[in-house]
């Protein structure tokens, strides 16, 4: 777990880009803001009164015993209509909860009536993505099982163990088709499913905004990041950061969300400054800059007998945990699930982290906004970062995606780093 980390902690960090010294003559060319409205993130998370919430994107089904609900949604969505023209969104969370809102149905429905997927050529995939219809993009993969949990899909067949962070569905007249790129091997895949023609009328709405698939653009490094989104534009927000209350007040939060309210406890305080509260069964500190972490000190599981976990139970149990004590203190940037690890004597983590604006907030050395760790099926240790953020006033510009794409030579998307300063600025880093 430790080179995992480590290897976490140096891939973020070492990809930072810094302002490149030859765009500067030709970003003075570029004018175009790129948000059309200011807008406040909304969190995914809304607390435990949340959970039995039923909607389409955010809906509660059951799986193996455990209600799955909407743990992340798409980074990115592109919308095709039938006159070809193509509206793209990624740094405006409130227009892509809009567009979500009005296409995870298309997503589920053609899900749940896909037939049996066949492997595709690459060539055949990029074709598809010119044609009508919805594109999804995931920040990180999400393996098909668990979003078939989200979406109540119902997936048919054995494809479950499909890991996929891309995923389209073309509309037809008798018939869609739904393409999707498998994230393990690279690998493209295409099943007939229900027609979605009769839903293209409700995305008319939607005009052209000059999003382009990497691909298109005609920039030779495009190959080694083929299916970036380049939208035109270079400024992006400011971010204010704070940590989201006093020690005492996130201390408790994440001492009540443990379900530890009426047990006994001894508290103190550190030389700098983070209180540590420690009882029979556990220990929690927490500090000035937003982090706590609790960990379980008693030798069993909290349910009496070890139990087994399937991993889209595990990612729904860490995200309640994450609702209680992130969602609940309404941080102003979303808490997508990123990813599941596993380590030795049957523990795992679960990783959530911080979105605003769509870029993401990596935060201090390990850049995650919460670790769930579940041993023997039962959570043993957490650790969060209850930070608040706000969308600042000012902007500042960057080298333009293509630019950016011509030189990184790879996949990037958008980051804010938060040391624990007040103004976190955006930067472009290489997607890991």
């Amino acid at each position: 777990m430790n080179s995992i980390k480590g290897k976490r902690v140096a891939e973020w960090v070492k990809t930072v880009l810094i302002a490149l010294l030859t765009a500067s003559a030709l970003l003075l060319g570029w004018q175009t803001r790129l948000f059309n409205d200011f807008f406040s993130a909304i969190p995914l998370f809304g607390g435990v009164a949340a959970l039995g919430r039923g909607s389409v994107g955010t809906g509660a089904t059951e799986s193996g015993g455990a209600a799955l609900i909407e743990a992340a949604r798409p980074l990115i969505i592109v919308i095709t209509n039938e006159e070809g023209d193509r509206y793209g969104v990624k740094y405006d969370t409130l227009a892509r909860d809009i567009a979500y809102d009005r296409t995870s149905g298309i997503l589920r429905e053609a899900l749940g009536f896909a037939s049996e997927a066949l492997e595709i050529s690459e060539d055949e995939w990029r074709a598809a993505l010119l044609r009508p219809g919805v594109y999804f993009e995931y920040a990180t993969p999400v393996k098909l099982s668990v979003l078939d949990g989200w979406l109540d899909a119902r997936i048919p067949g054995t494809i479950g163990e499909v890991s996929l962070r891309r995923v389209f569905v073309a509309f037809g007249g008798d018939k869609s088709r739904i393409y999707y790129q498998n994230n393990d091997n690279g690998l493209f895949f295409a099943s007939d499913t229900a027609s979605s023609s009769g839903k293209t009328q409700e995305l008319e709405m939607y005009t052209a905004n000059g999003a382009q698939f990497a691909f298109e653009t005609g920039i030779g490094a495009s190959e080694n990041a083929p299916y970036i989104l380049i939208l035109p534009g270079n400024d992006y927000y400011d971010v204010q950061a704070a940590a989201a209350g006093s020690v005492e007040e996130l201390l408790d939060k994440v001492f009540h969300a443990m379900g530890h309210s009426d047990e006994t406890y001894t508290d103190y305080y550190e030389s700098d400054g983070a209180l540590v509260r420690v009882g029979t069964q556990f220990n929690i500190s927490a500090d000035a800059r937003g982090r706590v972490k609790y960990r379980r000190t008693d030798i069993y599981p909290l349910n009496g007998a070890e139990q087994t976990l399937s991993e889209g139970e595990a990612i729904e149990n860490a995200r309640i945990v994450v609702a209680d004590t992130i969602g609940s203190l309404e941080s102003g940037a979303e808490v997508f699930f990123e990813s599941l690890e596993y380590g030795g004597g049957n523990t795992w983590s679960v990783f959530f982290g911080y979105y605003i604006a769509g870029g993401r907030i990596h935060l201090y050395e390990d850049g995650y906004a919460a670790r769930i760790i579940f041993t023997e099926g039962s959570i043993t240790e957490i650790e969060v970062k209850l930070r608040s953020f706000t969308l600042g006033g000012e902007v500042t510009r960057l080298p333009s995606e293509k630019l950016v794409l011509a030189a990184a030579g790879g996949e990037f998307m958008l980051c804010y780093s938060d040391t624990g300063a007040e103004k976190l600025q955006p930067a472009w880093v290489l997607y890991n």
